[in-house]
């Protein structure tokens, strides 16, 4: 038999401890020099296919060659690798979840992310803040409208969501997640649950709480296996830990959506309710606001003898103190109006200086319109604002007005007034400068896309003036730039002329 010396032998167990999940300070720790171990106490090799090593080898035999195994230094050399592979893979991907700024793509990419950690093809994630404030919302990976639709028929206790959302103590477990690593074979399944699997081809699901000390409980994420399957401590270790800090993410995006909303909520109750209702003229208005919040405004209200005051502008600046600035402007041009609104450049003049008085530092675009619908008869001026647009059958054009500088710009303001008369069934466009610095373009270059857009109204559609303003929201801001997060806000006010 070969004389093994005590110094030489092998350990398995902490080889074995190695090829777990133990971290890095634990298998140094584990590798590092005790001395000389005791013959007596020295732990003997387990079995290996039912040889029992401990037994030696009959005398007249060879010895067989032995696989050496690794040396202790070999795996935590393989440990660490590993470590600084997933360390790379999560640094990586909280990067691409902290380019994120909108609380929907931010949803989208922790779907993403969290299935590839943990090996999932579906998912979903709902948001319920815990103070009720909202915004609340469910998102779906993989899953279409409808089978989000089918997930909300069964109980909300039978969900893990439901769970982790409603009972955050008290849950099995840490209470921070939840495995079904064979939804089918459980016994206490709901049956609806079970229905719903079935219908959509889950097997598994794994559920995390989105849910941190400073942030607090924010909803809860599900990723669905279409076979039976869980994740092991590793992958779950890692979605842990992108999930905490998609967490604190996702309430900073909370929170900013919350503001974006009040803002909003905020400029869209200083704007008009509704549109004044005049014989001889149809409106429509469409408004879409940045995401700070900006200063741009419509107006349109019955003045004497069946008269229309129309009125668009833009105050410089963004955020709460340029939405308030608007309500101001705005409030004070519809006093102007009443008292004087058949002359337009009395009203812009009277609004010029009262913005030098009180808003010194502040500028302004704005038009006024004194319409007089049954006459078909419009008397209008600007201030350094951009200029109408005439809609027709026969003809698309500019309304020629005269150039004038902003509100708030010059030591007194006065330009002269533009007198027009629409044929029966023309619109006249009002709009602010957001239109057109929203597509991108040179400014030459976005009056033609404007222009080349009124142009082609279809005939179908050139009696509605809503119709028409969509319309020209669609083709002058394709690819959902209406509806993008743009620092500039669009207003559009159309007034058709029967």
């Amino acid at each position: 038999m070969l004389d093994i010396h005590s110094s030489a032998r092998v350990d398995v167990d902490p080889l074995l401890a190695a090829q777990n999940d133990m971290g890095v300070c634990d298998a140094i720790g584990q590798y590092a020099p005790a001395g000389k171990p005791n013959a007596m106490n020295a732990p003997h090799p387990g079995k290996v296919a039912g040889i029992d090593s401990t037994v030696p080898p009959p005398a007249h035999t060879v010895a067989p060659v032995s696989t050496p195994s690794p040396a202790p230094g070999a795996v935590l050399q393989d440990r660490l690798a590993g470590w600084v592979s997933d360390l790379t893979t999560l640094h990586e991907l909280t990067e691409r979840l902290a380019r994120t700024g909108a609380l929907d793509d931010a949803l989208h990419e922790l779907l993403r992310a969290g299935a590839a950690l943990v090996g999932a093809r579906r998912g979903l994630v709902v948001l319920e803040p815990a103070d009720g404030h909202g915004p609340s919302s469910t998102v779906g990976l993989g899953l279409a409208h409808a089978d989000l639709g089918h997930l909300e028929t069964v109980p909300r206790t039978a969900t893990s969501y439901g769970q982790l959302i409603d009972n955050p103590v008290g849950l099995p477990g840490s209470g921070a997640e939840i495995a079904h690593a064979d939804l089918l074979a459980e016994d206490g399944l709901d049956p609806r649950h079970r229905e719903v699997a079935a219908r959509l081809g889950y097997a598994a699901s794994y559920a995390l709480a989105l849910s941190t000390e400073s942030a607090g409980r924010l909803g809860a994420v599900v990723w669905l296996y279409d076979e039976p399957a869980e994740p092991v401590e590793r992958q779950r270790h890692l979605v842990g830990l992108y999930a905490r800090y998609a967490t604190e993410h996702l309430a900073r995006l909370v929170e900013l959506e919350r503001g974006r909303t009040k803002l909003a909520t905020i400029a869209e109750e200083l704007l008009p309710s509704r549109l004044a209702r005049v014989a001889g003229v149809q409106l429509a208005a469409r408004h879409r606001t940045g995401p700070r919040g900006g200063g741009d405004w419509y107006d349109a209200l019955p003045l004497p003898e069946g008269a229309l005051g129309l009125a668009v502008g833009s105050v410089t600046g963004a955020g709460p103190s340029a939405v308030a600035a608007m309500g101001r402007l705005r409030a004070s041009l519809r006093a102007y109006a009443v008292m004087e609104g058949e002359d337009p450049v009395a009203v812009l003049s009277d609004l010029e200086l009262l913005m030098r008085l009180t808003e010194p530092a502040r500028s302004a675009t704005a038009l006024f319109a004194y319409c007089e619908p049954k006459q078909r008869k419009i008397v209008l001026a600007g201030a350094g604002h951009a200029p109408p647009l005439v809609i027709g059958e026969r003809r698309t054009e500019f309304v020629e007005t005269s150039l004038s500088a902003p509100l708030g710009m010059l030591s007194c303001w006065e330009a002269p007034s533009v007198e027009l008369s629409p044929e029966p069934g023309e619109t006249v466009l009002l709009y602010t400068d957001g239109l057109l610095h929203r597509t991108g373009d040179a400014m030459d270059r976005a009056f033609g896309r404007l222009h080349a857009a009124a142009a082609s109204v279809p005939k179908s559609l050139r009696d509605d003036p809503g119709s028409i303003a969509d319309h020209v929201l669609r083709h002058v801001l394709p690819d959902g730039l209406d509806e993008a997060d743009s620092q500039e806000d669009v207003v559009i006010l159309a007034a058709r002329f029967e």
